[in-house]
């Protein structure tokens, strides 16, 4: 083992052990260090044993045992336990050290800490890392940013230790300055509840109104998944769909009820406050806040009635439309991520590579699949394309897929089934191609009541204009709109 390590890495929890393994597998001597110094005794003992992974029991030890600079990376909850370890480290850190929070952090706060830690002489990274535990073991996603002149030093390491897609290329590059990195893994996180929902819609109309089963769903997943559908989550939902218990289907056996730990919601008010309509991952939050109303939903199930679902046509073809849905949704899903981005870009003076992040999530994460190389291809033709949906590739997709996506939608609602993600996104489709909406009428009504002023469409943008509409109101507008 090196006299001194390569990095080290706080907290011995899942992603923090296998982070810590996948290092060391790669050739890298990594220190372990937790607050409770008796998982540090355990881990050595156990996964540890005979890799080149030493144990810290002190914050002295854990930072005389380093190589300079010193690199240390955070794996602990997200919040006021990163503060405080920062704090803890600070005293005994020189010039040019870098600290490295791979948790779940909220992007505000990892603006805020590269320019507290660079004050003090400090690097600082805020880095998202996808792909659950497993994906910490074997290669995940890594999506850093923070100081750009603590990525050389961290470079090696993190691109090792990433995920490769097929031509070797690693899962891993610098994505910005301050909260950038943190800002695409919520984007990331925001994107895989829309797939997630999107998918838990598809098989809701499979089971209620195909009256599919278990079996039968799982070859659909299966099929999709050999194809333009080929993705992580499709490949688990076939493996879900077929897992048995006692003979019966485990899936069918589970509370529907879901968790979420706030990164959607994070997209969500984030895409709010930027003004950019992110209605499908904003949809996807709102599914999982009612599926948690689940003594609500049964109540009202005794009193709120609607129509039976029935179903007499082709039944494959209609499987078809389905897939065909899911396809075009999950473009929608991603082109309002994407413009969310670039929003935040603009914002913060971020130089944003939109066909590297694509890159970086086509192995290793959650949302992995062959469609984000269609989104690289799409940004290598247009750099500054201002949405994917009118990319030469999607849009013939959209094309294709429009008809049955349509079908589909019109079909769940007419019998009673429930579709916030594939109705939103088909909505925003439309909306998007309108050339005219309705918002003549609603900009009227602001000048109506609150004298907001309007603009013409028979006079040069940035002319705004008042009307007395009732005779009995003055001339004085309140203000111009913001646009």
């Amino acid at each position: 083992m090196k006299e001194r390590s390569d990095i080290a890495v706080v907290g011995l929890a899942v992603m923090g052990e296998n982070l810590i393994l996948n290092m060391a597998s790669k050739g890298f001597t990594v220190t372990a260090y937790n607050r409770s110094t008796d998982k540090v005794s355990k881990f050595l003992a156990g996964r540890a044993q005979g890799k080149s992974i030493r144990g810290a029991f002190s914050i002295e030890e854990l930072v005389a045992s380093l190589e300079t600079p010193r690199k240390i990376m955070l794996m602990v909850k997200a919040g006021q336990p990163v503060d405080d370890t920062i704090e803890q480290l600070i005293p005994h850190l020189e010039p040019g050290d870098i600290i490295i929070d791979g948790g779940n952090t909220h992007f505000p706060d990892s603006n805020r800490r590269t320019h507290y830690l660079e004050q003090k002489g400090l690097l600082y990274i805020g880095t998202g890392v996808s792909g659950g535990e497993e994906g910490a073991l074997t290669g995940p996603s890594i999506m850093p940013g923070g100081s750009p002149k603590a990525w050389p030093a961290v470079k090696d390491i993190f691109q090792a230790i990433s995920a490769k897609v097929e031509d070797g290329t690693p899962c891993c590059d610098w994505v910005g300055q301050d909260g950038a990195g943190h800002f695409v893994k919520m984007v990331h996180n925001g994107i895989e509840y829309g797939d997630m929902q999107l998918i838990c819609e598809a098989y809701q109309i499979m089971k209620e109104l195909l009256c599919m089963s278990a079996d039968e769903m799982h070859k659909v997943f299966a099929d999709w998944n050999e194809g333009e559908l080929d993705s992580y989550l499709i490949e688990i939902t076939r493996d879900i769909l077929g897992y048995k218990e006692d003979g019966e289907p485990l899936v069918e056996k589970i509370l529907d009820t879901a968790g979420q730990k706030g990164t959607g919601k994070w997209t969500a008010v984030s895409a709010l406050e930027h003004g950019v309509p992110l209605t499908l991952i904003g949809e996807a939050v709102f599914a999982r806040c009612l599926s948690a109303q689940k003594d609500e939903r049964v109540a009202a199930s005794s009193v709120l009635s609607g129509p039976q679902p029935t179903f007499s046509g082709d039944k494959a073809a209609f499987v078809e439309d389905i897939r065909k849905a899911l396809l075009a949704s999950k473009i929608v899903s991603y082109a309002q991520g994407y413009v969310l981005m670039r929003e935040a870009a603009k914002e913060f003076g971020w130089d944003l590579n939109y066909g590297g992040i694509a890159l970086m999530w086509r192995g290793g994460c959650i949302i992995r699949s062959t469609f984000l190389q269609h989104i690289k291809e799409a940004f290598d033709r247009n750099p500054e394309l201002s949405n994917l949906m009118v990319d030469e590739y999607f849009v013939e997709k959209l094309m294709s897929a429009q008809s049955g996506w349509r079908n589909v939608v019109a079909t769940a609602a007419q019998n009673g089934i429930p579709t916030p993600t594939f109705s939103a996104a088909l909505s925003y489709f439309d909306g998007y191609r309108h050339a005219r909406l309705p918002a003549n009428l609603l900009q009227a009504q602001r000048d109506y009541f609150g004298a907001h002023t309007y603009e013409r469409l028979d006079r040069p943008r940035g002319e705004f204009f008042h009307t007395n509409w009732t005779g009995r109101g003055g001339d004085t507008a309140s203000s111009t709109y913001n646009v």
